[in-house]
């Protein structure tokens, strides 16, 4: 698992990186060019980078983990962090082979059919939707903040909503103005998470770093148990690490996808996380007293920490800085959800896929935007009667956390039966296998121990749904999908579109080609026969420039 220079330029032909290539391939993958290709490998980094998002992190789960297990909950982050690595490492094999939007959904349809591939693409559309949720409902109170005043329940569900119709109409511009904003928000994360955590750590540090080793008797509220409160802060830093997978939403529009986006995950990922350690720590040390935040007394430990040691000037200026990282994110993590929904909906899979599938003048998903914006205000509504920022942390990373799971399960199952063997740029063997299998056991392990109902990340008299949020999202998105997969069937859809290609019938609106192996009906497992390779690198056109 090692992470390649973002710089590096690969050993093809000279021309992998060319638009004339990277539409070749696309068409090749059975599809036409419509979103607007004008992203490089920093451009993706930075799609990836802001919806993982160091300050977004750090406030939606520094209160909170400490709570839940006191200053040694830090040891969580790190132990997370690696875990990660294992899941973009098999995200990183299958990117290179598919550079596709709505990557989980393309995935699963190429490595275990078209059933399983659509219900993955399911999950993790709504995921990404509900985590948007999330992102909105966190960026509410520093609106609150910036104005001096103290919100309802109400006022803030109100204030995410508006969040998220002004991020759409950022991302209804297209993806140059969304990398503008994006650009942005990464200046003010660098000024907010890098600038002032070392600054925290150099010269306010008011403890030692055997603070790293006290919980201040935060276990009670597990019942005295270590174990179990460390189990709670492992859930909560979970959320801490998602959102790489916003690289992937961006495929069709980065240049040499197939290169340039596992390297973009990669980048995304570790930068965010050595970035969130630092200021975990950083504003542990420098807090004045680190016992009120285990207490639940001190509800914005990093905005104390900031101000104690700067003084009361920093305070609005902090405020603003990290609203717009906020802003950021949520714009960011919008715009990997409308991708994921045109990718489904332009195979007409999902419910309004005519509408949803929708591109503007401007070549943004316009229709997925809609989709995703409204299903994201409808998960808002879990914070209408109590503060839900524990559960929908919970709620957010219990949903992402199953499409990781899928997709990891999936690439396993296809690399034991034979019927996948890597054949992008990026080729592991039986390292890849080895690394597949501890992906799948960390991510079944974070999703049960997400989804596990504790009442500590509810606020007090919380209602009995903000407790079992984690597993009654997660279980209404599954009904609902099954329930849909059974009714209207998309896999037959599927199977008859992967027959008109590989009969050279293009369906409205495509050009494809009559020998994609990626869509041909002989990969998929349902009908290949047994020990067949869904993809074979020698006879692969999708593949011919990217030969190692």
């Amino acid at each position: 698992m090692t992470a390649p220079s973002p710089h590096a330029t690969g050993t093809g032909t000279g021309t992998d990186t060319g638009a004339d290539t990277d539409a070749a391939r696309l068409k090749a993958l059975g599809y036409k060019q419509e979103l607007r290709r004008s992203l490089g490998v920093l451009g993706n980094i930075s799609m990836g980078f802001a919806v993982v998002s160091p300050v977004v992190a750090l406030y939606a789960v520094a209160m909170v983990g400490t709570i839940v297990a006191g200053p040694a909950w830090i040891w969580a982050l790190p132990l997370v962090l690696i875990s990660q690595c294992l899941v973009v490492n098999v995200y990183s094999e299958l990117a290179s082979q598919w550079p596709l939007a709505g990557g989980p959904y393309q995935w699963g349809r190429r490595l275990l059919g078209p059933s399983f591939g659509w219900m993955g693409g399911w999950v993790w559309q709504f995921a990404v939707m509900f985590g948007n949720t999330t992102v909105a409902y966190l960026a509410a109170p520093w609106v609150f903040a910036l104005i001096g005043v103290t919100p309802t329940p109400g006022q803030l569900v109100a204030v995410s909503i508006a969040v998220l119709l002004g991020c759409m109409l950022v991302n209804a511009y297209g993806i140059r103005v969304l990398r503008l904003f994006v650009s942005l928000g990464i200046a003010a994360e660098a000024v907010a998470s890098v600038l002032v955590g070392f600054a925290l750590l150099l010269f306010f540090r008011e403890h030692g770093f055997v603070l790293f080793t006290e919980t201040m008797g935060a276990e009670a509220l597990s019942g005295g148990s270590v174990t179990l409160a460390f189990l709670t802060a492992i859930a909560v830093a979970g959320w801490a690490f998602i959102g790489f997978d916003a690289c992937v939403s961006a495929s069709e529009e980065t240049r040499d996808a197939g290169r340039q986006v596992p390297r973009g995950m990669w980048w995304a990922l570790l930068s965010v996380g050595a970035v969130v350690i630092l200021n975990a720590m950083a504003v542990a040390l420098s807090h004045p007293d680190p016992e009120k935040v285990a207490l639940g007394e001190d509800l914005d430990p990093v905005t104390t920490a900031v101000v104690h040691s700067f003084g009361s000037w920093s305070d609005k200026p902090f405020v603003v800085v990290v609203l717009v990282g906020f802003l950021a994110c949520a714009m960011a993590s919008q715009g990997g959800a409308a991708r994921g929904l045109y990718s489904l909906a332009r195979d007409d899979v999902f419910p309004f896929s005519k509408h949803v599938r929708k591109v503007n003048r401007r070549k943004a998903p316009i229709g997925g935007l809609v989709a995703s914006t409204l299903v994201s205000c409808c998960g808002l509504m879990l914070g209408l009667n109590a503060t839900a920022i524990g559960s929908l942390i919970a709620f957010g990373t219990a949903a992402t956390f199953l499409p990781f799971f899928l997709v990891s399960l999936a690439a396993l199952v296809a690399r034991l039966r034979g019927t996948w063997v890597p054949s992008g740029h990026i080729r592991q063997g039986r390292k890849g296998t080895f690394l597949n299998v501890l992906a799948v056991l960390w991510t079944a392990f974070e999703v049960v121990n997400v989804c596990w109902p504790r009442e500590i990340l509810a606020v007090p008299g919380a209602p009995w749904y903000q407790v079992w949020a984690g597993l009654l999202g997660t279980a209404a998105v599954i009904t609902i999908g099954l329930g849909y997969l059974l009714v209207r069937r998309p896999q037959d859809k599927l199977r008859a579109r992967d027959a008109e290609r590989t009969a050279g019938t293009p369906e409205a609106g495509e050009t494809v080609s009559a020998t994609d192996p990626a869509t041909d009906p002989a990969t998929d497992p349902a009908t290949a026969p047994a020990k067949a390779p869904a993809t074979d690198p020698a006879t692969d056109p999708s593949l011919a420039t990217e030969r190692s």
